[in-house]
C-alpha cells in the first residue's frame, strides 16, 4: 500500500469475503488487521481476496 486509496481497496475485498468481522488498515505502516470468524473462514481466503484486488499480502504474528 503506497497511496491513500490503497488501504479504502484492501478493506473493501476483505470485507466482501463472508466471516470478516472488522478490519482496520495502517497506511504508514503498511498493514492492515482483520477481526475474522475462523469458524467460517480460513487465513487462505483472506490473503486470496488482497492478492485479487492487488494487493499479495502476508501473514504476520498475533501481536500480544
Amino acid at each position: 500500500m503506497n497511496c491513500a486509496t490503497c488501504p479504502i481497496t484492501v478493506k473493501k475485498a476483505l470485507t466482501r469475503v463472508e466471516g470478516v468481522i472488522d478490519v482496520k488498515s495502517n497506511l504508514a505502516k503498511r498493514e492492515t488487521t482483520v477481526i475474522f470468524d475462523d469458524t467460517r473462514i480460513k487465513v487462505d481466503a483472506l490473503t486470496k481476496a488482497t492478492t485479487e484486488a492487488g494487493f499479495p499480502s502476508t501473514v504476520a504474528p498475533n501481536k500480544p
